[in-house]
């Protein structure tokens, strides 16, 4: 039976066409192999478009990078994604994941994120930051107390993921969760901005401590996950993700926003 990465990896990419709203070129296509089909999305290289911060075309290698930290984590939060060529050259290519319309079934009202009056964020619920809502008035962004999102916050910690926002976030049948769009991903310098802040300050969970220990062996020089990932990113941003693991062991508890830097994506959805 053809793997789904095999599948993405090897298989003819056929694009049906593009999707709206992305700030990047993001083609959706359908690849096949030996009989086998899948729906993915492909970016690629020559549709990125230049970030002041980031060197230019390797967003898509940034994107696999995640995929396979991810993996390593033993969470699953980052769907099957490969660098391969593709019609318009190198790019990334991710399998696409049917999501649960209006993520139904995720929290108490349906939904991983909302707003709400008060300064509370009420049960089952963490807050975020006050958000203007217009004609003066504010109200508190919370999101949905997860265990699915505490792993993400996690995982977005490591590779310091500076743009988690809400769109980002996919609730799929089964009780899955995924997070997509990780190409402004592991800089050197601290820039993480996402909107899973609620538990900034908390002790980790014991979970989280046992992953991060495992990770931090994989991340060793040497290690299979070590040399794929140095084939993606930087000497020095892989040194950070081994810096960055080694903090959160070492503090045991989720980062805070820094103050340096915006903590919050713009827009936030």
């Amino acid at each position: 039976m053809t793997s789904i990465e095999e599948l993405l990896t090897r298989g003819e990419l056929t694009v049906r066409g593009r999707i709206a709203g992305a700030s990047n070129a993001v083609l959706l296509c359908t690849v096949r192999l030996d009989g086998a089909t899948a729906e993915c999305v492909y970016k690629p290289v020559k549709g990125e478009r230049p970030l002041w911060d980031f060197p230019d075309g390797n967003l898509a290698r940034r994107e696999v990078a995640a995929y396979l930290v991810s993996q390593a984590t033993g969470w699953g939060l980052i769907p099957p994604t490969v660098l391969r060529d593709g019609p318009y050259g190198e790019g990334m290519v991710q399998h696409w994941i049917e999501g649960i319309e209006g993520a139904e079934e995720q929290s108490p009202d349906g939904t991983l994120l909302a707003l709400v009056e008060g300064e509370e964020a009420g049960e089952g619920w963490k807050p975020v930051a006050f958000a203007e809502v217009g004609e003066g008035r504010t109200a508190l962004l919370v999101h949905a107390d997860d265990a699915r999102l505490r792993r993400l916050a996690v995982l977005d910690a490591v590779i310091n993921n500076g743009d988690r926002k809400g769109g980002h976030l996919l609730p799929a049948p089964g009780g899955r969760l995924y997070g997509i769009d990780h190409g402004v991903t592991f800089h050197a310098e601290d820039k993480l901005r996402t909107l899973l802040w609620g538990w900034a300050g908390e002790p980790l969970t014991e979970e989280a401590v046992d992953v991060l220990g495992s990770l931090a062996g994989q991340l060793a020089e040497g290690a299979p996950l070590a040399t794929r990932l140095a084939e993606l990113i930087t000497a020095a941003e892989l040194d950070a993700v081994r810096e960055r693991v080694a903090g959160l062991l070492r503090t045991r508890t989720h980062p805070s926003p820094s103050g340096q830097w915006p903590s919050i994506p713009w827009p936030p959805v």
